[in-house]
């Protein structure tokens, strides 16, 4: 575009802030264009212009480019990162032409043996948002469990989770929507849990504590966006309808 882009938004854009913090950086004289002093966040700049915070470069996504929003089913053993210095698969490998050739990263985290929902993307004010304590989506998750305990301690482990309980590390949790689906895996029980917090191996966590085994864990929902019947494996771009109602669930404007 000819009129270039905001200062700020550039910068939340490249992922380094939210549009709020950027307004922060510059009026605290930390961001710099072309080696002069920024102090108004509504500064256009333009592709190729030399953008420094806190005199680190800054690398902005192209002006003209649009945001790419990807909605992935991570598979289990393949790590939610950009990339890995021991070389093993992570979830930027399974991402084909011709998105491959953006400069994608995956939105908050499944561990290695866990599988579902993932977002990719090079938009970084959304993302931004997206990981924010302040702006937490609710995340449904499928988990396959084996109580090693009675029916009676199951209903028991559910209403703890249901309250709220606290970890064996002593993390205090917020309360846990859950319940049982119908199934017919004879290898133990399907709960649907929906998390409003985001603490690491959470629902492994909650499980061990309660004597559930997890046999399976599947992020199938992340505030208005569905998993559906998406592959392990597969990848799709998220329609413009997602992708709006992904910003109003964060206050952004459309």
């Amino acid at each position: 575009m000819a009129e270039g882009i905001r200062l700020n938004k550039a910068l939340a854009d490249a992922g380094v802030c939210s549009r709020r913090k950027a307004d922060e950086y510059i009026f605290a004289g930390a961001v710099r264009v072309n080696g002069q002093p920024a102090d108004n966040p509504g500064l256009r700049v333009m592709p190729g212009d030399r953008i420094t915070l806190n005199g680190r470069p800054v690398v902005l996504r192209e002006v003209s480019a649009q945001a790419c929003w990807l909605l992935l089913h991570k598979p289990v053993q393949v790590l939610s990162t950009a990339r890995d210095p021991e070389g093993r698969e992570t979830v930027l490998d399974l991402v084909p032409e011709p998105w491959c050739r953006k400069r994608l990263y995956p939105v908050g985290r499944l561990d290695y043996f866990s599988e579902g929902l993932l977002l990719l993307t090079d938009d970084g004010e959304l993302a931004h948002r997206l990981t924010h304590p302040r702006w937490h989506l609710p995340k449904v998750y499928h988990v396959l469990v084996r109580p090693d305990c009675g029916e009676e301690q199951v209903e028991a482990a559910l209403r703890r989770f249901r309250r709220g309980m606290t970890l064996a590390e002593g993390e205090r949790l917020a309360p846990v929507e859950t319940r049982i689906l119908p199934s017919r895996s004879e290898r133990g029980i399907v709960l649907e849990m929906t998390l409003h917090q985001g603490l690491n191996r959470q629902i492994r966590r909650m499980c061990r504590d309660v004597g559930f085994t997890v046999l399976r864990l599947m992020r199938v929902k992340e505030g208005p966006v569905d998993l559906g019947s998406l592959a392990p494996g597969r990848i799709r771009p998220l329609s413009a309808s997602e992708v709006s109602a992904l910003r109003r669930a964060v206050g952004l404007e459309d």
